[in-house]
């Protein structure tokens, strides 16, 4: 016990520092420093007072910046989306998880609908996000399709023009009312399909509306994600979207859902 609340106070030592260095302009005050700091004083309150702390959720940095997807998606998007929408999110699930064994957010999402709100859409929410921001890098940067992704595209849908037509088809208000997600899957028979799901839902949660199935790519299609920008425009959103698309990253999660391996995001 003593040795674990001699780090905790001394985690606590090290915080007050931090802050104290933050306030005299000594160290920039990142998000990421903030969560860090935030992550340090609880797990140091925890050791003081003899607590075991769980491992709690945390808010991905964006792997880019605010501005790098632009003209696609606004900076205020960006900013909007991530720190505000996706904070909810991981913050929600945490509550929802508090005094539990938190595993991979993956690992929720099977059973989501059926364990309940919290779950389906805050669990949901949060992992559907930190797969968004991965699955999206600056124009110029995300590569193009490997070339078994690229056949397998041409197979299901007969060229990668046609296969965006129908995406941006099933991610239109017409096909996808209100708010959600419309994704590229592979199916129980390692075949691609496009589905949309919901809300929050995804295609890795018993009981979903649509195809089930491993995701490896999704256009979130909530006002959030393009209204600041678009508007009403939600078609012209998902065009604009096609030029961030991270294929390194879709290609890679093509090649771990063949083997039956969803991403971890």
């Amino acid at each position: 016990m003593a040795p674990r609340r001699f780090r905790g106070a001394a985690a606590l030592v090290v915080g007050c520092l931090l802050v104290c260095c933050l306030d005299c302009g000594f160290v920039s005050p990142t998000n990421a420093t903030r969560r860090s700091l935030a992550a340090g004083f609880a797990s140091g309150l925890a050791g003081v007072l003899g607590l075991e702390s769980a491992q709690a959720y945390d808010l991905p940095d964006l792997p880019y910046a605010y501005d790098a997807l632009e003209p696609s998606i606004d900076k205020a998007t960006m900013e909007f989306h991530h720190d505000k929408h996706h904070l909810t999110y991981v913050t929600n699930i945490n509550k929802a998880m508090e005094g539990k064994t938190q595993p991979p957010l993956v690992e929720l999402q099977k059973s989501a609908i059926k364990d309940g709100a919290a779950f389906r859409n805050s669990g949901g929410g949060a992992y559907n996000h930190n797969f968004f921001w991965l699955e999206m890098a600056p124009t110029g940067k995300g590569g193009k399709p490997s070339e078994k992704l690229a056949k397998a595209i041409d197979d299901s849908f007969g060229s990668m023009d046609d296969f965006k037509a129908k995406f941006e088809a099933a991610g239109a208000p017409g096909a996808r009312f209100g708010s959600g997600w419309v994704w590229l899957v592979v199916d129980g028979d390692k075949k691609l399909a496009i589905t949309s799901t919901p809300n929050q839902d995804n295609p890795l949660m018993d009981g979903v509306e649509g195809t089930a199935g491993i995701p490896i790519l999704g256009c979130d299609v909530w006002e959030h994600a393009y209204y600041l920008k678009y508007q009403y425009r939600r078609p012209d959103y998902i065009k604009a979207w096609w030029d961030v698309v991270n294929w390194d990253q879709v290609s890679a999660w093509y090649e771990d859902a063949l083997g039956g391996k969803a991403p971890a995001a």
